[in-house]
C-alpha cells in the first residue's frame, strides 16, 4: 500500500489545554491499492467531523476545571489615585485634597456553599463522559459511511465486469451473426438485432464505467480526500468477488475483427462461452453473522456510545437540578485583605480579615429555572427512552434483512450457474441452425441480469451487516480514541522538534554558505 503522508498539521488541544495535539491529514500516492481498513484510517485521520468531535471534547474537559475553580481562592489586586476638589459650604473658599498613589490586594476563598459547587462539578463530569461517547459515536459514524461507500465502489466495480463481459457476449454474437449473414445462413433482421444489442451492451458498459467513477467520488468525499489520484481498492471477507483490480479507466471496446471461419460443431460454441463467462462470481463465500437477535441487542445497550451519552447526560441534568434547587442556599466566603494608602497628611496601610455569609437571589426566577431544570431532566430521560425503543426496532429491522440476504445470496449463485448453462445450450441450438435470435438473446439477457442480481444481493447483505453492526456498535479493528490520539500527538512532537532542529541546521549552513561568499 502506498500512502503518502502530508504535513499538515491541525492542532488539538486536550486533557489540561497545554499539552498540543496534532492528527495528520493523509493523502493517496498514485495506483496505490487500499483495502478497506487503510480508507477508514484515511477517513479517521482526514474527517473534520471528528476534528470536530475532539475540540467538543476538550471543551467538556476544561469546563470540568471551570466548575472545580470554585474551591480556588480569587485575588484581587488594585492601584488608584484619588483627587477631590469644590467649594465650601461656609463661603470658606475651595478646598483641595488628593491621595498619592495607593495599593490594595485581598484573597477571598469559598469555604461552603451548601452543596452548589459540588453539584456544578458534578454536572460537568458527566458532560465530560458525555462528549467523550459523542466522540465514540462520531467515529463509528464515520467508519459505517466509509464502509457503504467502499461496498458501493466494490458492487460498482463488479458491474462493469458484467457488462464488459456482456459486450463481449454481444460482440461474438454479432460478428458469427454477420458471417452467418455473408454465408446466406441467417437474415438481414438477426443482423440488425445484433447490431442493436452490441450499440445497447456498449452504452450499458458507458453507464456502469460512469456509475464506477461516481461511486469513486463518494467513497473519496467519505474518506475527505479532494483531488485523489487514480487508485483501487481490494476485496473484503463479506465481499470477495475474484479479479479484486480493476483500474478507473477502462478500455472501450469500439474496433471488431470479422469472423471469418465459422465453428466446426456445437462443443466449440460452447467452449467459446465458457471462456468469456464471468469468473469473478466464482467460489464466493462468507462467514455468517455469529449472534442471535436477541444477543444483538443485549450488545447494543452495552455498547452503544449514543445511548451512554443520554444516560450521563441524564445524571448531568440531575445535578442541575439539585445545583438549581440549592440557589436560595447562602455562600460562606473569607477574605484577607491589605491596603496603603498615602495622603498629604498621613499614611494609612493595614490589614483586614472578614467571613461573610450571604445569599443572593429572586425567588421568582429561581422557581422558574427549577422548573426548566426539571422539564429538561425529563426530555433526557425521554430521550433514552425513545433510542431505547428505536434501537431495538432498528435492530431487528437491520437483522430481518440480512438474515434474509443470506438466505438468497446461495439461491441467486446457483440462477446464475443455471442461466449461463441456459445460454450455452441457446447459444449451441442457434450455431447448428435448431434455436432462432430471440431464444438466444433472451437467454443472454436472463444471464445478465441474474449476475447483475447476485452482485446487488451481495452488495446489500454487506450494507445490511455494516448497517446491523453500526446498530449495535460492534468493536471494529481500525478504530481511534482519544487515548489513542493522546498517544499519537507525543510521537508527533518529537517528529516536530527533529524537523525544527533540522530546518534550523539548514538555516545556519545557509547563512555560513551566504557569508563565504560576501567574503570572496
Amino acid at each position: 500500500m502506498k500512502i503518502r503522508i502530508k504535513k499538515i498539521l491541525v492542532v488539538i488541544l486536550l486533557a489540561t489545554g497545554l499539552q498540543a495535539q496534532a492528527i495528520q491529514t493523509i493523502q493517496i500516492e498514485k495506483d496505490a491499492a487500499l483495502s478497506l481498513n487503510d480508507c477508514i484510517r484515511i477517513a479517521l485521520n482526514n474527517s473534520p467531523v471528528v476534528k470536530k468531535s475532539i475540540f467538543n471534547y476538550d471543551i467538556a474537559i476544561s469546563s470540568v476545571g471551570v466548575a472545580k475553580s470554585a474551591y480556588f481562592p480569587t485575588i484581587s489586586l488594585g492601584v488608584g489615585y484619588n483627587q477631590n476638589f469644590g467649594e465650601r459650604s461656609n463661603g470658606r473658599g475651595s478646598y483641595q485634597s488628593r491621595t498619592l498613589p495607593g495599593f490594595d490586594a485581598s484573597l477571598s476563598q469559598l469555604l461552603w456553599n451548601f452543596g452548589k459547587a459540588d453539584a456544578n462539578i458534578r454536572m460537568e463530569k458527566f458532560n465530560r463522559i458525555a462528549a467523550e461517547f459523542d466522540f465514540d459515536e462520531t467515529v463509528l459514524s464515520t467508519i459505517f459511511n466509509v464502509k457503504l461507500q467502499y461496498y458501493g465502489v466494490l458492487a460498482a466495480r463488479s458491474l462493469v465486469e458484467v457488462e464488459k463481459l456482456n459486450v463481449q457476449i454481444n460482440e461474438r454474437n454479432y460478428q458469427r451473426t454477420l458471417a452467418y449473414y455473408e454465408e446466406g445462413i441467417k437474415s438481414k433482421i438477426d443482423l440488425v438485432n445484433a447490431e442493436v444489442n452490441l450499440s445497447d451492451s456498449k452504452i450499458a458498459l458507458v453507464r456502469a464505467e460512469n456509475t464506477y467513477k461516481n461511486s469513486i467520488v463518494s467513497l473519496n468525499n467519505a474518506m475527505y480526500v479532494a483531488y485523489a489520484p487514480e487508485y483501487r481498492i481490494t476485496n473484503t471477507e463479506t465481499f470477495n468477488l475474484a479479479n479484486p483490480y480493476v483500474p478507473m479507466s477502462l478500455t472501450h471496446i469500439d474496433h471488431y475483427n470479422k469472423l471469418l471461419k465459422l465453428p466446426n460443431d456445437i462443443s466449440d460454441a460452447v467452449y467459446a462461452v465458457k471462456a468469456e463467462k464471468g469468473d469473478f462470481l466464482k467460489n464466493y463465500t462468507f462467514e455468517k453473522y455469529p449472534y442471535t437477535f436477541e444477543k444483538s441487542v443485549e450488545i447494543a445497550k452495552e455498547n452503544r456510545p449514543d445511548l451512554k451519552a443520554l444516560k450521563a447526560t441524564v445524571k448531568a441534568m440531575q445535578q442541575y437540578v439539585l445545583l438549581t434547587k440549592r440557589q436560595y442556599l447562602p455562600n460562606l466566603t473569607g477574605n484577607v485583605g491589605y491596603s496603603y494608602a498615602n495622603t498629604r497628611f498621613y499614611n494609612d496601610n493595614g490589614m483586614n480579615v472578614s467571613v461573610n455569609l450571604s445569599s443572593t437571589f429572586n425567588m421568582k426566577q429561581v422557581k422558574h429555572e427549577v422548573d426548566i431544570a426539571n422539564s429538561q431532566l425529563n426530555l433526557a430521560k425521554t430521550e433514552v427512552e425513545l433510542l431505547n425503543q428505536n434501537l431495538y426496532f432498528d435492530i431487528q429491522s437491520a437483522y430481518v434483512d440480512m438474515i434474509q440476504l443470506e438466505k438468497q445470496i446461495p439461491l441467486l449463485e446457483t440462477n446464475v450457474r443455471q442461466t449461463l448453462e441456459n445460454l450455452e445450450l441457446a447459444d449451441g441450438r442457434y450455431m447448428v441452425g435448431l434455436g432462432d435470435y430471440i431464444q438466444l438473446q433472451d437467454a443472454r439477457v436472463n444471464y445478465n441480469n441474474a449476475q447483475s442480481s447476485y452482485i446487488q444481493a451481495v452488495y446489500n447483505y454487506n450494507v445490511a451487516r455494516a448497517t446491523l453492526e453500526r446498530q449495535i456498535a460492534l468493536p471494529q479493528e481500525n478504530t481511534l480514541t482519544v487515548e489513542d490520539i493522546k498517544d499519537y500527538s507525543k510521537d508527533l512532537k518529537k517528529q516536530e522538534k527533529q524537523e525544527a532542529k533540522a530546518a534550523k541546521k539548514v538555516k545556519k549552513d545557509s547563512k555560513k554558505e551566504s557569508n563565504k561568499k560576501d567574503n570572496v
